[in-house]
């Protein structure tokens, strides 16, 4: 049973704590990498089913049908983060304990067992491995299968002195759609049209916007391979929800991943 309240609708609010909870050591050894294979299917479902996950969460177990697929995965997200708030509660000794906590703490500790059981092993036909560059694979031996895509378009950034004027150009004579996004690290105007993302801004700080499925996910692929330049705990915070970073490649030219994409 779980002892924390979690919202109703932010499952990155979930990943975020569980996240802080295995930085703080003393888990099991594949806690991680059970925490990014769920982290990562949740990353490819669609948002219905991301919020029935946290509907499971919050106790309801009268789900859809069409759901029937996914209560493995339901189950697993629920038992980590069990595990993981035991873990945290563990974490704080008291200065003195009657016996009644003391009995209560041994049990506790005793029940991790059940929840590493799953820990590592394949889920909804994929598993994790932490040691291949290629992290998602198929469960079955011999058979790979296609892994969930992280990047899911790139979209350079166009210097304009005159954003608006340029966005109402490709508006009226190239059919694109604008979305004006002024309360982000860098002010600008986001066109999109088809399979076409163009970003307007008169001061650029960023070359290219990245825009992935689950920032998370690849910010712990490439951090050690590439120069970062915004963490992606120190970034987002002025657009709450939207998580982002920043790297730059061997050119100098500056990438800024961001999550959230609305076409």
């Amino acid at each position: 049973m779980l002892r924390n309240e979690y919202p109703e609708h932010d499952i990155n609010k979930v990943f975020d704590y569980m996240e802080t909870v295995i930085e703080g050591g003393g888990v099991h050894d594949d806690t991680k990498e059970e925490f990014f294979l769920i982290n990562k299917l949740f990353a490819s479902l669609p948002p219905e089913a991301v919020e029935y996950g946290m509907m499971f969460l919050h106790g309801e177990r009268n789900l859809p049908k069409s759901t029937e697929d996914l209560m493995p995965l339901y189950i697993r997200f629920v038992n980590l983060l069990e595990y993981l708030e035991k873990i945290d509660h563990l974490r704080q000794i008291p200065s003195s304990m009657s016996t009644e906590e003391i009995m209560a703490r041994s049990d506790m500790t005793s029940s991790l067992d059940e929840h590493e059981k799953p820990f590592g092993k394949p889920l909804l036909g994929y598993k994790f491995n932490l040691t291949e560059d290629k992290p998602v694979e198929s469960a079955e031996e011999g058979e790979d299968k296609e892994g969930i895509h992280l990047m899911n378009c790139v979209a350079p950034v166009i210097k304009c002195a005159d954003p608006l004027a340029t966005s109402l150009f490709y508006e009226k004579n190239l059919g694109f759609k604008a979305a004006h996004l002024d309360d982000e690290t860098m002010p600008h105007i986001r066109l999109t049209r088809d399979n076409a993302i163009l970003i307007l801004a008169e001061d650029p700080i960023y070359d290219y916007y990245v825009y992935a499925s689950e920032p998370m996910l690849l910010y712990y692929e490439i951090k050690d391979k590439v120069k970062i330049l915004k963490p992606l705990e120190e970034a987002g915070k002025k657009s709450g929800t939207n998580r982002e970073f920043v790297f730059e490649d061997n050119n100098g030219l500056k990438y800024c991943v961001s999550q959230n994409l609305e076409i």
